[in-house]
């Protein structure tokens, strides 16, 4: 079984479609879109590579899709770019984010912030967890 990351997704984009363009290449095992990316699981590697290279920037929804391999868990740190935050909230955006791993650094620039946690696990814990989510009133 081989993860394929696919980024840059609209958020109009179905779990059904993305799924539906990956199947053209091979087995889709398992897919999960989230707000605007999905994780494709296909059953084989040939197929997988296949996918990768036809469908990166392919145009779904008039939006070029990004299309990789996906990074397994734990491969060393991940960084999150987080919208809509007011600065001087760093130390209570960190303890939002540490409810669900390790973050390693927090800064807010402007009006967003990038938090960096250890690994991709909880990172996506946390982005599953915090999506569309309020904080501070934003």
């Amino acid at each position: 079984m081989v993860k394929i990351f696919i980024g840059n997704l609209s958020q109009h984009a179905t779990k059904d479609e993305v799924e539906a363009l990956f199947t053209q290449y091979g087995t889709v095992t398992e897919c999960a879109k989230y707000k605007n990316y999905a994780f494709v699981h296909m059953e084989d590697r040939k197929s997988a590579t296949k996918a990768i290279r036809e469908l990166h920037l392919y145009k779904l929804n008039g939006r070029p899709i990004n299309v990789e391999p996906s990074r397994g868990k734990n491969q060393g740190p991940v960084k999150l770019h987080i919208a809509n935050v007011e600065r001087g909230f760093d130390k209570e955006l960190r303890e939002l984010f540490e409810e669900y791993g390790t973050v390693t650094e927090c800064s807010i620039v402007k009006n967003f912030a990038f938090v960096h946690m250890l690994n991709s696990e909880e990172a996506m814990d946390a982005l599953q967890g915090l999506d569309n989510s309020e904080f501070q009133g934003c």
